[in-house]
């Protein structure tokens, strides 16, 4: 008999299940289980954890149910000293070909965890900087100071926008913007590029430097 999870007993029977099992056929999420966590309207109470556990898992799979392998679905008890088939087969002489296939499936599944996990766990710290540069005098050709500053290129840094800002005698400076991933750019290596360009560049201030 398959588990009723409409009611409570046979909640509490899955939850006993889990206790062995990661899901419904065995080890790796299949439509058996897809089926059972359908049948839920919702979360399980936290009294029942292992099916908790179950349900936060499958959960994170939703958008992969339809690829989901076919499973059979569990049986509420198994008869003492048997063995459960988690593979729906109980021919003997089939166990090495139901082992391969539980190696193959485990494998797929720890291979697709693994992907969304990595995935999930990247998070990529960038920041958002204004920068003030400022040239020798009016004389200084601002647009090729811009071009300069542009040129520079780093893994990890992407230019914004740029306007001249009046800052008295005549002599403009140059504010411009960029976005840099923290991991991967050192604002001191960026200013020492920045300045190295001495014909045009007389200092480089930070104005306003916010994380993303």
């Amino acid at each position: 008999m398959s588990f009723d999870l409409s009611s409570a007993t046979g909640v509490e029977s899955f939850n006993s299940f889990l206790l062995d099992n990661a899901f419904a056929a065995g080890w790796v999420p299949s439509q058996a289980d897809v089926a059972l966590f359908k049948a839920l309207s919702a979360a399980p109470d936290a009294k029942f954890e292992n099916v908790l556990r179950w349900w936060n898992n499958l959960n994170s799979y939703s958008s992969e149910f339809a690829s989901l392998p076919a499973g059979a679905a569990p049986a509420a008890a198994a008869e003492e000293d048997d063995d459960v088939d988690l593979f729906g087969s109980d021919d003997e002489e089939d166990d090495e070909e139901a082992e391969k296939i539980k190696a193959e499936r485990i494998a797929a599944y720890n291979a697709r965890k693994a992907a969304k996990e990595d995935k999930k766990g990247k998070v990529i710290a960038k920041s958002n900087i204004i920068l003030d540069i400022k040239p020798w005098d009016d004389e200084t050709p601002l647009e090729k100071m811009e071009e300069s500053v542009r040129s520079i290129t780093m893994d990890g840094l992407l230019w914004g926008t740029a306007k001249f800002i009046a800052v008295g005698y005549g002599i403009k400076k140059l504010q411009i913007t960029c976005v840099i991933e923290d991991d991967k750019i050192s604002m001191d290596d960026l200013e020492e590029q920045i300045v190295a360009f001495e014909d045009y560049v007389q200092s480089m201030d930070i104005v306003a430097f916010n994380k993303i």
